[in-house]
């Protein structure tokens, strides 16, 4: 699947879709769902349970290659999350079957420092974590590198029983897909806003985590937002209010989310949704007291 903004091509290259990942957002209950018609029957089930996909986006402009997060990755222990666990797909073949070598990509721009967001920054080879794109910048937010960086026992210590696991895991994944990109001289820490390279520049949509990003890509008059993770699921177009156990403000986040809607909606940019299923992207446009996806 690949979108055309003016001279750029977007392409999406899926890892894995889970058909029932409501976990994510509680509160989008069937009942609730079943009442946004225009959800179906791309991103939920008939049962009215969300879909979820994760996937990355190579943003392939005249001048660099980017790619917008690299999903969860092979061969990883992510437990108790087992569902993220020790996977074994055909990414990278698929990516290379896309036409995009991993020694040809120019930027790896991560939104925010999340296990489903970083994992392909490497991969095992001969019992070692290595970079995925040897060539490539990978540009992480500092605010993220803070957060994420600094995971230890005293900071484990300190948080509220319902988070420990899921740091836990973040530890980890900065062991196996961060800390190797260090160590081979490729990470670069930014803040946004910021420009990555010609007609592609990060806006900051904060909540989720502390240094979220947002990728917008510009050509020839035309233009694009991927999402990242300041909306999980397009019902969260219908009610901006709907929130994830998985944002580190909701405050924050909920003021992202109604902020960003009013700056796109009814305007021709394309949305590209970091976890969207099915069709991925459409128009935003007013719907009633919220949004919806036109697709």
């Amino acid at each position: 699947m690949h979108w055309q903004i003016g001279n750029t091509k977007i392409t999406k290259v899926e890892e894995i879709v889970y058909p029932e990942f409501s976990d994510v957002l509680p509160t989008a209950t069937p009942e609730v769902v079943k009442q946004v018609e225009w959800l179906f029957p791309h991103f939920v089930t008939p049962e009215g349970a969300l879909s979820l996909s994760i996937h990355s986006l190579i943003v392939d402009t005249p001048g660099a290659t980017v790619v917008v997060d690299t999903c969860i990755g092979n061969d990883r222990n992510r437990a108790p999350m087992e569902i993220m666990s020790n996977l074994s797909t055909s990414f990278l073949d698929d990516m290379k079957a896309a036409g995009y070598d991993p020694d040809g990509i120019d930027y790896v721009m991560c939104t925010h420092l999340h296990l489903d967001h970083v994992g392909w920054n490497t991969q095992l080879v001969d019992g070692k974590w290595v970079p995925t794109f040897p060539k490539a910048s990978y540009l992480m937010d500092q605010k993220e590198l803070e957060l994420f960086g600094n995971i230890d026992d005293d900071m484990i210590a300190s948080l509220p029983a319902d988070a420990v696991d899921f740091f836990n895991i973040q530890r980890r994944v900065f062991e196996d897909s961060m800390q190797p990109v260090f160590d081979a001289g490729l990470a670069k820490s930014i803040t946004a806003p910021t420009t990555i390279c010609e007609g592609v520049r990060l806006i900051p949509t904060p909540g989720h985590t502390p240094g979220h990003c947002s990728v917008v890509v510009e050509s020839n008059g035309e233009a694009a937002m991927i999402t990242g993770d300041f909306i999980h699921h397009p019902i969260q177009f219908h009610d901006p209010n709907i929130c994830t156990p998985f944002d580190i403000d909701n405050n924050m986040a909920l003021a992202t989310r109604w902020r960003t809607f009013e700056q796109f909606a009814d305007t021709p940019t394309l949305i590209i949704g970091t976890h969207f299923a099915g069709p991925t992207a459409g128009k935003l446009v007013r719907d009633g007291a919220g949004y919806r996806l036109d697709v």
